[in-house]
């Protein structure tokens, strides 16, 4: 992506390009996430953070008036019933960024995530 000036080389980055206060809730996201998936790597894609273990695990983003989630579909459709008051898409959520970000449901959703990647990856082992 040589030449995009929106081309972030890393996540402090991409953070640091954002009012304090928009900081503060992305790096406290940041940190939950590789609390919850101490083994995930980090990176850019789709020029968003990224966090991936046995491939994309989530990604997340700030906007202006909410911070997306993409969990992949998966993520979404398993608690599908609990994001009712969040607006949510195939492979994506907006957490309203004036609200307190909903850890516990957060939390749920990387756990998810990290079961499913690996349960993907021992399955293509299993296959070799």
């Amino acid at each position: 992506m040589e030449g995009n000036k929106n081309a972030f080389e890393s996540i402090d980055e991409y953070i640091s390009k954002f009012p304090p206060e928009v900081q503060e809730i992305l790096n406290t996201l940041r940190k939950y996430i590789k609390e919850l998936a101490p083994d995930a790597t980090e990176k850019i894609s789709y020029q968003m953070p990224t966090l991936a273990l046995h491939g994309n695990l989530v990604h997340f983003a700030a906007f202006k008036n909410h911070i997306g989630f993409y969990p992949a579909s998966s993520g979404v459709n398993a608690f599908k019933d609990e994001l009712s008051e969040y607006k949510w898409a195939k492979g994506s959520i907006q957490f309203p960024i004036e609200k307190p970000l909903p850890y516990e449901l957060i939390s749920k959703i990387v756990q998810f995530r990290v079961a499913e990647n690996i349960e993907r990856a021992e399955e293509k082992l299993r296959k070799k």
